[in-house]
């Protein structure tokens, strides 16, 4: 049998976070620990439930503690997990502490049970959030340093945004990420504009339910799915409209969804990218397993928090070492 404990966190946010859907100053996070009473071992997960997906801090919390039960039992493992509870933010929580349990147990880096690569330092993104090109210019000046910077759009004014940012940073290698947000009849033109900029790569332009238009141009720059891109089952699709697809934990349901994700997506030719929600590092160290096997990691979450939970990752200039063991894993 297994205890599980459910905790909502709120976690400030340095300032104001921006994107084309809205602001926040806060980062909601649930968090689940897993005890095992006969080894008195407990793993832990992070989980950000997101409106976008239809779903609450609320909503995620009271589906986790109704299937603290079943968890109890004896009946669900690991495995089990995949079938008992859908894809979603709360099975990620309770996928990635399973993952942290059996590490603490057995004694061993999740890395290797989960047969992935040892992990090392990695040159993550770090996001500069929505507001107007001169203060999007000063984030990219105060991010100095930071090879790789995202730069969230919305459906006006992208292209003063990206072309101040650039003047700002011309060193620095810029992915865009549109939230959906750029206007369908003007998106080839944008798209040449921002190549023209040096852009290396475009998130998700179009709406998830709209991006099948996607299929009748031929963009000079990657695209890459992110409100599309889920679990397995989509990376068929997707593989007919991308070139890339965000993996993120929150959406597959867990590392182990995830790493079945990245697979699929290897072998349909989609190149990866890494992401996730803005949450802290507990909720960063699972991902940050499949960061090797990324063209782009963005994994920057705890940056933006105004501070991160005790043994979190250490970032330096939009490079992040690996997570410790007192933290996850």
């Amino acid at each position: 049998m297994l205890i599980l404990d459910v905790q909502q966190e709120s976690w400030p946010i340095a300032g104001t976070f921006s994107i084309s859907r809205g602001s926040r100053t806060s980062a909601e996070v649930v968090v689940v620990t897993l005890t095992d009473p006969r080894s008195g071992k407990r793993g832990r997960g992070e989980c950000v439930p997101y409106v976008r997906y239809g779903e609450s801090v609320e909503g995620v919390a009271a589906e986790l503690k109704a299937f603290a039960p079943a968890l109890a039992s004896g009946r669900i493992d690991r495995i089990a997990l995949q079938s008992a509870m859908p894809a979603g933010a709360a099975r990620n929580a309770v996928d990635c502490a399973f993952w942290d349990l059996e590490a603490k147990e057995r004694g061993r880096a999740a890395w290797e049970l989960a047969g992935l690569e040892r992990p090392g330092p990695l040159t993550t993104a770090e996001t500069l959030s929505l507001d107007t090109p001169e203060k999007m210019a000063a984030q990219a000046i105060a991010k100095a340093g930071c090879p790789l910077l995202k730069i969230k759009l919305g459906s006006e004014g992208a292209l003063a945004r990206v072309q101040a940012i650039r003047t700002a940073r011309p060193d620095a290698t810029l992915i865009v990420d549109a939230n959906e947000a750029l206007p369908p009849s003007e998106l080839v033109a944008t798209l040449e504009a921002l190549a023209a900029l040096g852009v290396a790569m475009v998130e998700q332009p179009l709406p998830a339910g709209e991006d099948d238009l996607l299929a009748g141009i031929v963009s000079p720059i990657p695209l890459c799915a992110d409100e599309s891109s889920h679990t397995v089952k989509d990376i068929p699709r997707l593989a007919k409209l991308y070139s890339m697809v965000n993996v993120k934990l929150d959406k597959t349901g867990g590392l182990t969804e995830a790493m079945a994700m990245v697979k699929a997506a290897e072998e349909a030719g989609l190149k990866l990218m890494i992401g996730c929600m803005v949450g802290t590092s507990l909720g960063m160290a699972p991902a940050y397993l499949l960061g090797s096997r990324a063209t782009y990691v963005d994994l920057d979450g705890p940056v933006i928090l105004a501070k991160d939970r005790e043994f979190g990752l250490s970032y330096t200039r939009g490079r992040v070492l690996p997570p410790l063991p007192d933290l996850w894993g």
